[in-house]
């Protein structure tokens, strides 16, 4: 089955709300389709919805064909539905299918509306996160927003201490995104322990290089603070570039940290942590099974198999890792593959630290005994929880998760 009828069924809607178009037809020729979460009952969305049907109108009078809207309705009613799509020049999904509806808002994590979701041709995701996008191109200047990838962001010339740097000196290397600012006390503060360690990993011959992204609020102060600095830094002037990157890897907050494998592919966002740590860890790829104690990152926005095991003696946690591990690679390969987000996520807990204490009180999980308890946290869905009653090896785990994705299993609610 083609992946986009696939992912939005086998028919979409046009024109009247009842003129029925093939998803295979409709979108043939579409090299990418932007998934428009929205409502009427909405304001933001109905202020914004008349810009967005004249910025595709003059797209498609200008003999763009490349892209597609797909109205995803969050109205209240079929006849509220009626009324606002009228307003809309592009296709939509059938409101009767709520379940689908339901589907795509956790499949893309949509939050709040009006969302917007771009995906390729094959079904995989641009980015989940086309509202900021929208929001930074109110007139539609720029529809249909496809991101730029992470190597035409790299694709300039940087600041180097010498001079100009052209991006070939980036070529086989581990790249690390520093994000920072002069006026950002933290930053100043890890700054230096961030050079020290970079000195140690030059001394080392690892193949690192670090990019700074200034958020300085003026040129005078990204010079001042960049002579401070022994490795590449992105033109100041170049603001664009520098947003671009913060929105592509998240970047609320600096002094931020993002390392990049040599083929550019995302080693992990929060690179603060690791480079400080133990450089034989280079190039600091996450453990396939995290430390919920630590800081479970993806545990609020993505299906998660949770171990606890604060009771338990090391060599039961031992034994729930080397279980969990095998999956936990496998999702991560898949997720490398097709530039999609890890689907699952493997946690472990082995002390009482952090947010378990919290997962117990709320999955109604009795205090911490020498058996390791199973726990599949599914908070994207509206804070559901499973009990399973599975094996811990690799199989049985394996298992419950083909029963979930069955509905075998009895969802819980959040207490």
């Amino acid at each position: 089955m083609p992946a986009f009828e696939e992912l939005l069924g086998q028919n979409l809607i046009k024109g009247d709300s009842s003129t029925s178009l093939a998803t295979i037809e409709a979108l043939a020729s579409k090299k990418a389709v932007i998934l428009y979460f929205s409502a009427h009952w909405c304001p933001p969305c109905r202020g914004f919805t008349p810009k967005l049907a004249e910025a595709y109108k003059e797209y498609k009078a200008s003999g763009g064909d490349e892209a597609e809207i797909i109205y995803v309705s969050g109205d209240r009613d079929i006849d509220q539905f009626k009324g606002y799509f009228a307003e809309m020049p592009w296709v939509a999904l059938p409101y009767a299918d709520r379940e689908l509806k339901e589907k795509l808002s956790k499949k893309f994590k949509v939050s709040g509306i009006p969302s917007f979701v771009l995906i390729k041709q094959d079904g995989t995701t641009i980015t989940t996160d086309g509202r900021s996008a929208v929001s930074g191109d109110p007139t539609g200047e720029d529809f249909p927003w496809i991101p730029k990838s992470i190597s035409e962001l790299l694709d300039t010339t940087f600041v180097g201490k010498d001079g100009p740097v052209a991006k070939d000196a980036l070529q086989d290397k581990v790249i690390a995104l520093y994000f920072s600012a002069h006026w950002c006390p933290p930053c100043r503060g890890f700054t230096p322990k961030l050079v020290e360690q970079y000195k140690k990993m030059k001394d080392a011959g690892l193949p690192i290089e670090i990019i700074f992204a200034s958020s300085d609020r003026e040129e005078s102060a990204f010079d001042d603070y960049y002579k401070e600095m022994p490795w590449l830094a992105l033109p100041y002037a170049d603001r664009k570039r520098k947003e671009e990157l913060s929105k592509r890897f998240g970047v609320n907050g600096i002094p931020a940290l993002v390392f990049l494998d040599k083929d550019l592919s995302n080693i992990t966002t929060n690179g603060r942590g690791a480079i400080m740590g133990d450089l034989a860890e280079f190039p600091f790829h996450p453990k396939p099974v995290g430390d919920l104690a630590a800081g479970p990152d993806g545990l609020n926005e993505t299906l998660s198999v949770v171990v606890l095991a604060e009771g338990a003696d090391a060599n039961a946690q031992e034994a729930a890792i080397a279980a969990m591990e095998p999956l936990a690679k496998e999702y991560k390969e898949l997720a490398k593959a097709s530039g999609e987000d890890v689907e699952i996520l493997f946690f472990i807990a082995k002390n009482m630290e952090g947010p378990v204490g919290q997962i117990r009180k709320l999955c109604s999980v009795p205090e911490a005994t020498a058996s390791p308890r199973l726990i599949l946290l599914d908070i994207p869905d509206k804070g559901g929880f499973y009990l399973p009653d599975a094996p811990l090896t690799t199989d049985g785990l394996r298992g419950m998760l083909q029963d979930y994705k069955d509905k075998k299993l009895e969802r819980k609610q959040f207490g």
